[in-house]
């Protein structure tokens, strides 16, 4: 499974926290790494420099193996909270979507 990490310009990311980021998903997602060929993250800080609620946004997308993709996107006040927020709802769309699959 590939993982591409994007942000934007106002969330910048280590190289280190880049790679662990990168093995956690890898980890949490991987009872589908037969089904799943890449994940791209996004991550955006939704009002630049000024604070707000719940301006982090985490968009996960992940490319199935003869499937159309899947994206889920999570809003929270800080980009870890964002990344776990979507990551469980790419966890409950795959199970839903590769299930889908198998029940035909």
């Amino acid at each position: 499974m590939q993982i591409q990490i994007n942000h934007g310009s106002h969330v910048r990311i280590a190289q280190d926290t880049s790679e662990r980021l990168a093995q956690s998903i890898e980890e949490s997602l991987s009872q589908y790494k037969n089904q799943v060929t890449r994940i791209e993250v996004h991550l955006a800080d939704q009002n630049g420099g000024k604070h707000g609620e719940a301006d982090k946004r985490c968009t996960l997308e992940a490319r199935l193996d003869h499937l159309q993709p899947v994206a889920v996107s999570h809003e929270a006040s800080s980009i870890k909270l964002a990344i776990d927020g979507a990551l469980k709802k790419l966890d409950s769309a795959l199970s839903h979507t590769i299930g889908k699959r198998r029940t035909f």
